[in-house]
């Protein structure tokens, strides 16, 4: 396959993938290369996650149906339609009830949890999870947010755009990705990915003491 000609071909470093990072909303029709989606998934997936449960479920909707019904979803935001793909980040609230072996098995394997830290898991997991009875669902969306973040910084690096959306109707995403009688999986945000076709302008921020603070909240951080 031809390389991707969108493709940027030094990727961003961190710093300057925030600086520049904009929530695009219109998007060109050209697809992304299944190497650079696969990349993408890859350093999404490298996200931290509480327990390291890796609780996210991600749909990527790529077919046309599915992004106008998620545009549908979404109060008819046409980004979903223009993106060529459609990250929708689940959350699973009951991901600790499921077997972990694998993720200990890897851990095991890699030299970076001991047996000990693994018998500790093992045990105290499920003791955790559930002392936060209705928290779950709260905890596993916090997860699939890091995640996200990590997808869209990864994406800006890559000479990808992308908008976080938080203004959809969750029962009829969950509709679109086939979860529609799954009550344990919540939706934490949708990101569609692409190539920009507007401008990123920068609408600015705050001054840091309006919203940073030192030790207390009534003690302003000055910088």
């Amino acid at each position: 396959m031809s390389p991707d000609p969108n493709l940027q071909a030094n990727p961003l470093d961190v710093p300057t993938a925030i600086r520049q990072r904009r929530s695009i909303k219109s998007f060109k029709p050209d697809p992304i290369s299944p190497e650079l989606l696969k990349q993408l998934v890859e350093l999404t997936v490298a996200a931290p996650s509480s327990w390291n449960l890796q609780d996210w479920r991600i749909v990527l909707v790529q077919a046309e149906a599915g992004r106008i019904a998620l545009a549908e979803a979404a109060v008819n935001q046409q980004q979903n339609v223009q993106a060529p793909v459609t990250f929708v980040f689940g959350a699973d609230a009951v991901a600790w009830k499921k077997d972990q072996t694998p993720i200990y098995e890897t851990a095991r394997q890699n030299g970076a949890w001991p047996e000990k830290a693994i018998e500790y898991f093992k045990a105290t997991v499920p003791q955790f999870q559930r002392g936060l009875g209705d928290k779950t669902r709260e905890y596993a969306v916090k997860d699939a947010t890091i995640a996200a973040t990590h997808l869209v910084l990864a994406a800006e690096s890559l000479g990808l755009s992308t908008c976080f959306m938080n203004g959809w109707i969750e029962d009829r995403v969950k509709a679109v990705i086939g979860a529609a009688d799954d009550p344990d999986l919540a939706i934490a945000v949708l990101v569609p990915v692409g190539y920009a076709a507007e401008p990123r302008l920068d609408p600015g921020r705050l001054p840091l003491s309006e919203n940073v603070f030192v030790d207390r909240i009534s003690n302003s951080y000055s910088g």
